[in-house]
């Protein structure tokens, strides 16, 4: 059982990255940090904030069913499906991987995700002016996405709109369905795997599950007010932060 004050930071962080994830993605730079700040080491924390963003991940699928149909050529059952069976690969591979090694990974990891929030969009722009891919790659594509929204799945989210802009030529108002069905399917399949296996520290995770439905709320509240910008900025400085905490936090 928590102290209050942990239970107050747990549902604080939760308050944040749903509010992050409302916005623009990447709540798992708010929710992890203060998990492994609990003293969770760095794969139960990673599950345990996979499982706590869940249930705002399953609203926003919800919300936006109505948007949902066949992607780049391949149905939206196919898609779900690969991606299901990836997230549960991507999961297992967490749970097979040391806590000592994984805390040397997660920096990159979280690099990988600071690069796709802030270059994903435009370089995708950029490859599909001059590239064109078919369906085959785009099946791949989708497995390797699934399994990292499995693994890890900070900035996943800009990943597959990335991806889907490249590969399928979705324009972003027509990927906001399929992509949020996409990260929902993958952190779905992680949290059964994650919960079997007794990865989630629930004591930490319901506090954080309460905060990130509040925080989701003020969130899409908040980003009727806010330019674009604004809130990419903020996304930013945010996700640079915390990576370059977790590089110091490995390595100095």
């Amino acid at each position: 059982m928590l102290e209050p004050v942990s239970l107050a930071l747990a549902a604080a962080a939760g308050m944040a990255g749903g509010a992050m994830n409302a916005l623009a993605g990447g709540g798992t730079f708010a929710t992890m940090p203060a998990l492994i700040a609990l003293g969770l080491p760095g794969s139960i924390a990673n599950a345990t904030s996979n499982v706590a963003l869940q249930p705002g991940a399953i609203a926003s699928a919800w919300a936006y069913r109505a948007g949902l149909g066949p992607l780049g050529g391949l149905s939206i059952r196919l898609l779900t499906a690969i991606t299901f069976v990836a997230g549960l690969a991507g999961s297992a591979l967490l749970v097979l991987t040391p806590s000592d090694l994984f805390d040397v990974i997660v920096p990159w990891l979280l690099l990988l995700a600071f690069l796709a929030i802030a270059f994903g969009g435009r370089a995708a722009a950029w490859l599909h002016d001059r590239v064109a891919i078919g369906g085959k790659t785009l099946v791949v594509a989708q497995v390797l996405l699934g399994v990292y929204g499995g693994y890890f799945g900070g900035g996943v989210g800009m990943m597959v709109t990335a991806t889907y802009g490249l590969l399928a030529g979705a324009s972003p108002k027509t990927m906001a369905a399929p992509r949020t069905l996409m990260l929902a399917t993958a952190n779905s399949a992680a949290a059964i795997v994650f919960i079997a296996l007794g990865f989630v520290a629930w004591a930490a995770c319901l506090p954080m599950i309460a905060g990130g439905i509040v925080g989701g709320w003020l969130g899409a509240k908040l980003g009727r007010r806010l330019s674009a910008g604004a809130i990419r900025a903020w996304t930013l400085v945010v996700t640079a932060s915390v990576t370059c905490v977790f590089f110091w936090r490995a390595y100095a």
